[in-house]
């Protein structure tokens, strides 16, 4: 066998160049996408365009309108509530276990504190430079280290379909909802209660955090009229 190469593929290249825009705004819901365009645009063939178009319609950020092509899908308020559910229990869960860990002596803080504050850092700068990317980047990073210091394995793996989904739904959130600077305060507190291993008080921080996301977000979306509602179950024939 002679060895693979590592470096992203274009399929993920595109992907990500397309979420990007649409993180940072310059791709609005209802935009038409002509992969034609974004070939030449991007410089690639339309194969990986049309691989990362499947990507990006299973994660719910395009959507296919009969002939007329491919989309940006609008903000749905019942796939973004069932969506913040699944997550404010994982990051619950997260939470309590990592406390338990600190508190029984299985998890060695001090092996984490240094990747925590080095995230802290790095959210305070993407927030200066007002970047909706890096900001989400650095916000999951910081929950999927909760994840590893739960110390359940599977957990990060489970989590990372519901953040392929509310990657996009967090720019709405920064944009419209919540102030960057309150949600890292929010999360301060969080791993201030895992870090003395207080379980309760970590899980329902981190559930209050998710909560209070998806409240305030539906509130401004509804307001602005920027968001559909789809039953998240077909009734049954």
């Amino acid at each position: 066998m002679k060895a693979l190469n590592v470096s992203p593929s274009l399929t993920d290249q595109v992907y990500q160049a397309i979420i990007e825009e649409v993180l940072e705004g310059r791709l609005v819901q209802g935009e038409h996408l002509v992969q034609e365009q974004l070939a030449e645009k991007l410089g690639v063939s339309r194969q990986p365009i049309q691989q990362a178009m499947a990507l990006l319609k299973a994660d719910g950020v395009v959507k296919e309108v009969g002939k007329r092509g491919l989309r940006v899908a609008s903000l749905d308020l019942g796939m973004i509530s069932g969506h913040y559910d699944i997550r404010e229990m994982l990051d619950g869960y997260a939470a309590r276990a990592a406390a338990a860990a600190i508190a029984s002596g299985t998890l060695d803080a001090a092996d984490f504190r240094a990747q925590i504050d080095a995230l802290f850092i790095s959210g305070e700068k993407a927030i200066a430079a007002q970047s909706v990317r890096d900001q989400i980047h650095y916000d999951e990073s910081l929950h999927r280290l909760i994840y590893m210091m739960s110390g359940n394995p599977v957990l990060g793996q489970m989590a990372e379909p519901n953040w392929r989904y509310l990657r996009r739904v967090m720019a709405e959130v920064l944009r419209l909802a919540e102030p960057a600077s309150t949600i890292w305060e929010q999360h301060r507190l969080i791993v201030d209660a895992v870090m003395v291993g207080d379980e309760d008080k970590a899980a329902s921080l981190a559930e209050d955090h998710v909560r209070n996301a998806a409240a305030r977000l539906t509130s401004a979306l509804t307001r602005h009229g920027l968001a559909t509602r789809t039953p998240l179950v077909s009734k049954v024939v």
